[in-house]
């Protein structure tokens, strides 16, 4: 978790760090893992934008052992595909919703309120 403290921005190199900061608080919405951006429509993780990518590309069955009630945290998301794509699918990933460039502050700060 990244520190309450928050520097004096007093030159480029501070504001970037608090800005890079700010960004690796908010937790992908799939698993709760370190998020590294907007994947498909939805903050997620590298591991859970690969997993989106891979469950597109190939073509899949998945089918839950445990009645589609499994949890999708970061220790337990390689454990069912089934619950894990359709928990992605829930929050709106979507091949077609593919942005191009970075969030700007006011999409980081509707995340955060979210």
């Amino acid at each position: 978790m990244v520190s309450q403290v928050k520097p004096d921005v007093t030159n480029n190199t501070d504001f970037v760090w608090l800005v890079s900061a700010q960004i690796e608080v908010i937790p992908c919405k799939v698993c709760g893992d370190k998020s590294s951006g907007v994947h498909y429509g939805v903050i997620t993780c590298e591991g859970c934008k690969g997993f989106f990518r891979r469950s597109q590309s190939t073509l899949n069955n998945y089918q839950c052992p445990r009645q589609q009630k499994c949890i999708v945290d970061r220790v337990n998301r390689n454990r069912c595909q089934y619950c894990r794509l359709k928990k992605c699918l829930e929050l709106g990933m979507s091949r077609d919703a593919v942005k191009f460039g970075r969030m700007s502050k006011k999409q980081r700060e509707k995340v955060e309120d979210e």
